[in-house]
């Protein structure tokens, strides 16, 4: 049975809907006009855009269709259990079929409503337990199509010491580079962990750092959706005031910056991962 996400805006027209198709053969075309007219990128510095079309804001490029038809694909492969309206992954590419040009237009027009995240969790290897947040398979989607334009963006201003949930790089390369530190002659080392980090975190400290390069307001506003969109655990929903839920694709964007300038210093050398940090 399919089961329908909440934009908000139950009569939206369906009419005219694009087939999806895997990526493969996929072009890149622009959907869904903005409503505003608006044709700034969206982006403060120019130097930053990963797309070459002046002309297209940031949610033009996250609205993409190439772009959302490999964001669904991304999230089939990555697997996963059922957010909670039950939807699974395998069900991503007909809902997309079927209601890509509802779902774009609430996007734009700003009735997009992501649900609560369902609440699991899992044990540590401490004895305690990790809270995970499970969003559903769609806010996944869109999850996904935001990080695959945002990312390259925020690239760029990553620290190099940063090696945590970045692309090409990984644990084993922290630990190497450390190991080369410790070869060259730094004996001493100073272990940092940000003990419930991802509970922690202020929502308008991250929005403030994120317009620092991010000026599309529909982009902020959608970020910001997704923030404040609620826990679910045991068929009731609290509501978010603080933190990021581990499990979603959001926190991805906000580990390397969030928290950085406090842990700088010219005086050390810095290996960092998520959201601990090994200074030499």
């Amino acid at each position: 049975m399919q089961r329908e996400q909440n934009t908000g805006k139950p009569d939206c027209p369906e009419k005219d809907r694009v087939e999806p198709k895997r990526s493969q053969g996929v072009q890149s075309i622009g959907v869904c006009k903005g409503v505003n007219g608006d044709n700034a990128n969206g982006i403060r510095d120019e130097g930053h855009r990963p797309w070459g079309n002046p002309e297209r804001s940031l949610l033009d490029a996250i609205l993409d269709y190439g772009n959302m038809v490999m964001a669904i694909e991304r999230v089939i492969s990555n697997k996963g259990s059922a957010g909670v309206d039950g939807m699974t992954v395998d069900e991503l590419f007909k809902y997309f079929d079927m209601h890509q040009k509802e779902l774009c237009e609430s996007i734009r027009g700003g009735w997009y409503k992501p649900k609560p995240v369902k609440r699991v969790e899992i044990p540590k290897p401490d004895g305690g337990k990790r809270l995970l947040g499970v969003p559903t398979v769609i806010d996944r989607m869109v999850q996904q199509a935001m990080v695959q334009v945002l990312q390259p963006i925020f690239e760029k201003t990553f620290s190099d010491s940063s090696y945590g949930f970045r692309p090409g790089r990984s644990a084993h390369q922290a630990i190497q580079q450390a190991l080369k530190y410790y070869e060259e002659g730094y004996t001493y080392v100073v272990d940092l962990d940000l003990e419930k980090y991802f509970d922690t975190v202020n929502h308008d400290v991250l929005i403030s750092m994120v317009m620092e390069t991010v000026e599309d307001k529909q982009v902020i506003a959608l970020i910001r959706k997704f923030l404040k969109s609620g826990v679910m655990e045991g068929g009731i929903v609290s509501q978010t005031v603080q933190g990021t839920p581990q499990g979603g694709l959001c926190n991805m964007s906000h580990k390397p910056p969030y928290g950085v300038p406090s842990m700088s210093s010219n005086s050390a050398v810095k290996v960092r991962y998520t959201d601990g940090s090994s200074k030499c």
